[in-house]
């Protein structure tokens, strides 16, 4: 590695399959848009705004994490809102070397001002494909697709699912669960995966968080999920208490499955997972062979993108560029898009990547 690290990290191309759309505003958007619509924040200019979303996320509970999204959710309420957020989505993703991202979110918590699923899934469509062409146009070309996301603490996992099947056209590549684990299970709506296997559409399910190896294997075994959306504590199911580690049943079936884990370091650690970065499992879980994706979860929150995150772990751990590039190269393989495009990527990052 040179010493100009974050440079070289963001000029490489990559790829963020866990980056909610909520969670990545810029700062000064989030003042703008609450004061077009009233909303009163915990600080008044960007700078102090983006510190007050790092230090209230910092606290080591995945439930006080999420009350942050309260103040961008609200924001988000319009179709123009939504356009916004997510052309700006990409173009910073574009602007960090992402060239593929998947932006999850949930519709259903952006209907107070009257919109309806459909349209609002349009939007955030319609930002996607105006970012896209922004992008191109200042020679960093990206793909952009959106997960629509069913929230586990409500009952409109059916509802969400049939809204993913038949918004293909708008940029949909698949379907997320997210919200707190603890006390809402994914089998609560087993109906919602099985519509979504018929119709042929992939999945992950948030689990392994703030919930043990369990919810990685309900989520694996009984709901079918492509991706795990965090799984870290799967180590909970590894002893490393001797020379070699020893894998349990759950751990072991995930390895052998290559079941793709969209780890995100940074958010991982505010959210009580671990007290470190040397201290998480990210590096334990890379070395053993487990299927490994980086990833943000939400930029504003952890005040992170994909190449700081990177760097991080080569700080940390003495990752090489080798490493990176097998969670990179993981990460294409895991993303949910046709052969074709998948075949593209591998392309752009063998061509970029040094051998």
């Amino acid at each position: 590695m040179n010493e100009n690290l974050p440079a070289t990290l963001r000029a490489l191309p990559k790829v963020a399959l866990h980056d909610h759309l909520d969670g990545g505003l810029r700062p000064r958007t989030l003042l703008e848009l609450a004061r077009q619509v009233g909303h009163a924040l915990p600080a008044d200019t960007p700078g102090a705004l983006a510190d007050w979303f790092f230090a209230a996320a910092d606290s080591g509970s995945l439930a006080r994490y999420l009350e942050t999204f309260e103040h961008t959710v609200a924001v988000m309420q319009t179709a123009d809102a939504l356009r916004r957020v997510a052309h700006e989505f990409v173009l910073d993703q574009a602007d960090d070397g992402v060239v593929y991202a998947e932006a999850r979110w949930a519709p259903e918590q952006h209907l107070g001002a009257g919109l309806t699923l459909d349209r609002a899934v349009e939007a955030v469509g319609e930002g996607l494909e105006s970012g896209m062409t922004a992008a191109q146009r200042e020679g960093h070309p990206i793909i952009v697709r959106q997960l629509l996301t069913a929230m586990r603490q409500a009952d409109r996992w059916t509802e969400i699912a049939d809204l993913t099947i038949r918004h293909d056209g708008d940029l949909v590549a698949g379907f997320d669960i997210a919200g707190p684990e603890v006390g809402f299970p994914p089998t609560r709506h087993l109906e919602a995966f099985r519509a979504l296997e018929r119709a042929g559409v992939p999945y992950t399910i948030h689990a392994g968080e703030a919930v043990g190896p369990d919810s990685v294997a309900e989520a694996v075994d009984v709901c079918h999920a492509d991706r795990i959306g965090h799984g870290v504590r799967i180590v909970e199911d590894i002893d490393l208490t001797g020379e070699t580690p020893i894998l349990g049943d759950i751990a072991s079936e995930i390895r052998e499955l290559r079941i793709p884990l969209e780890v995100c370091p940074t958010s991982n650690l505010q959210t009580g997972v671990a007290a470190t970065l040397a201290e998480h499992p990210v590096d334990v879980l890379h070395r053993l062979g487990f299927s490994v994706t980086i990833s943000c979860d939400n930029r504003l929150m952890s005040r992170t993108c994909l190449s700081r995150e990177y760097t991080r772990l080569v700080e940390t751990f003495g990752w090489t560029l080798a490493d990176i590039r097998r969670t990179v190269d993981i990460a294409v393989g895991a993303a949910f898009v046709d052969e074709e495009t998948r075949r593209r990527l591998a392309e752009v990052v063998a061509a970029q990547w040094p051998r």
